[in-house]
């Protein structure tokens, strides 16, 4: 390897690129895994890699972070350019940003559940155009339906819980339920200035009317009489359902939903207690009112959000236009499908109420807190919607397509575990001395260290667990590698008892064969494990004893079956939750 003239400059290329990458301090590990990558042949040869890799990051990282970009622009110059196209690949422009003195954006849920992944576009692109222009993050939390859409204390911090863990921090957070006394002060005005009024119809005789583009009765009466309706309203002598206002709009509108929509109705909070303010307030403002209102007074410049909301838009600008406000530029993005994800708020709800799941981070669902909880890492979530952005068109996207980033991001992380499901024993006959197996926790970084199996034969003899779905492929005669250790060929198989033979410990005898590599365990000194999967399923078995050292959060790879978070542990059992293969 020393004499290899190709290997010195890759090394040092590698070193570079992480050094600037990392203000000017390279990682071993990161570099290993670069060279690797481009000479997988010196897999074999990795601990002198590993030598050779610190000595050069060692004198890398002496050097200044202005040395190390003058090192790359005289020998590797493109480094430098692809480092530029990465920071340049952003999302589009913003139109009319000019208008503003600073972009104000807002992600706006309701707390009546968990955030799922079809919140994520709207968080991180409200989020991320922020930053881009230096401008205002403003969480806003719409809680002003405790009737139907009714929300729940454990949702406000969830909610919280989840925007942090996607790295999208708030510059403000306002809860709409403390805000009523605003919305009241632009309903009056609309009111006085007579583009508003209250309604006394019952609903179907005003679906009726404005489907025909007439106006109810109460339409054209006199401000003043509209806001003494009002005042009854605020007191308390309407009930639920016998008054609400509505924004004046075009009753030949060719949407009948942009027809005078309601703005303010009556909640019976003695039956229905808002969970923040209780029987404070019987007057509520519905969405278009206080989204449209919210988005003025806090000075909201960008509104980005899905298509569904364009009606919404056209029953806002009537009433921007009333108050004299400019409404704010708005991006309608497409519809995003998600291959099997139930992303219904009131399903999800409803799976949890009824313990068809354990909880809203069982993960068999699709919110944050289940992905979290699988190991799906946000930096992969922020990949997917900066991939598929802001654009009109509807977009699909599979778990394929998130379980290859998070892939990506997890593999250099997670260490190398086995882990067998229902375990198997095999008698080995003709192993006439201890074997100690100490592959690397992982391939691309000996400097994580090892772990250690060891198998103790007696009189020749030694016993080895396998996992049970392999052990039904094993056939009379068949020759396999134990991963690590040695080659063994099966000479019985039953229900009872599976027996082989040790045939030698050279990798380039099972190499030769194309013998298939299994993964095992020594009959003695493991863990047992359970195994969450992603259907619900609960898998039993043993895990090496090296798993125990792992801490909780952690992720791992279990040797042929994929990658997963430690759940949960205790110095007898740990518990994975599945992420993906």
């Amino acid at each position: 390897m020393k004499q290899d003239e190709e290997l010195g400059p890759l090394i040092r290329k590698a070193a570079l690129a992480n050094a600037v990458k990392h203000d000017g301090k390279a990682e071993v590990g990161a570099v290993i895994g670069r060279v690797l990558a481009e000479r997988p042949d010196l897999r074999r040869a990795v601990e002198e890699l590993a030598s050779l890799c610190t000595q050069t990051v060692k004198e890398i990282n002496q050097l200044s972070v202005s040395d190390q970009r003058r090192a790359i622009e005289e020998s590797w110059p493109e480094l430098l350019r692809d480092e530029r196209e990465a920071k340049e690949k952003r999302l589009p422009p913003l139109p009319n940003v000019e208008k503003y003195s600073q972009v104000v954006t807002r992600f706006a849920p309701n707390p009546d559940c968990v955030l799922h992944l079809g919140s994520t576009r709207a968080i991180i692109l409200c989020h991320e155009y922020a930053r881009m222009y230096n401008g205002k993050f403003i969480l806003r939390l719409e809680d002003t339906d405790p009737r139907l859409k009714k929300p729940k204390l454990e949702f406000y911090d969830s909610i919280e819980n989840d925007v942090l863990w996607l790295g999208c921090k708030w510059d403000q957070e306002v809860i709409q339920s403390d805000r009523l006394e605003a919305y009241y002060g632009c309903a009056k005005k609309l009111l006085e200035i007579g583009s508003a009024y209250v309604c006394t119809c019952e609903l179907d005789t005003f679906r009726t009317l404005t489907l025909s583009s007439r106006p109810c009765p109460d339409r054209n009466l006199e401000p003043s009489k509209h806001l003494a309706r009002w005042e009854k309203m605020l007191s308390g002598a309407y009930t639920e359902k016998e008054a609400l206002v509505r924004v004046k709009t075009d009753l030949q509108h060719p949407n009948p939903a942009a027809r005078d929509w309601p703005a303010l109705r009556i909640i019976d909070t003695k039956r229905f207690p808002h969970p923040r303010v209780g029987s404070k307030y019987t007057v509520w403002p519905l969405y278009n009112l206080a989204c449209g209102v919210d988005d003025h007074l806090l000075g909201i410049s960008h509104i980005i959000r899905g298509k569904e909301h364009l009606t919404n838009e056209v029953r806002q600008r009537f009433m921007y236009t009333s108050l004299r406000w400019e409404y704010p530029e708005t991006l309608h993005y497409g519809r995003l499908k998600v291959t099997d994800a139930e992303l219904s708020k009131s399903k999800i709800v409803r799976l949890v109420q009824e313990k068809v799941v354990s909880g809203f981070d069982d993960p068999r669902l699709a919110t944050l807190s289940a992905l979290r909880r699988r190991g799906i890492k946000p930096e992969t979530l922020r990949e997917v919607v900066m991939e598929i952005g802001a654009r009109p068109v509807d977009a699909s996207l599979s778990w394929q397509n998130i379980y290859a980033i998070n892939r990506k991001m997890i593999d250099d992380q997670a260490n190398r575990f086995f882990f067998l499901r229902d375990p198997v024993r095999v008698v080995i006959y003709g192993v006439e001395r201890t074997y100690v197996s100490t592959p690397p926790l992982h391939p691309d970084h000996p400097e994580r260290g090892r772990r250690k199996l060891e198998v103790k034969p007696s009189d020749g003899e030694a016993v080895i667990l396998i996992a049970s779905n392999d052990a039904q492929t094993i056939s009379e005669g068949k020759f396999i590698r134990l991963i690590e250790l040695f080659n063994i060929q099966f000479t019985s198989a039953n229900k009872d008892t599976i027996k082989a033979k040790f045939i030698s410990e050279s990798y380039e005898d099972a190499r030769k064969t194309g013998a298939p590599l299994l993964q095992w365990l020594p009959l003695e000194n493991n863990i047992n494990a359970g195994l969450l999967m992603t259907n619900g399923e609960k898998v039993e078995g043993f895990g090496e004893i090296a798993l125990s050292n792992v801490a909780v959060d952690e992720m791992v790879q279990l040797v042929r079956m994929g990658f997963g978070r430690m759940d949960n542990k205790s110095p007898e059992r740990v518990e994975v939750v599945y992420a993906h293969k």
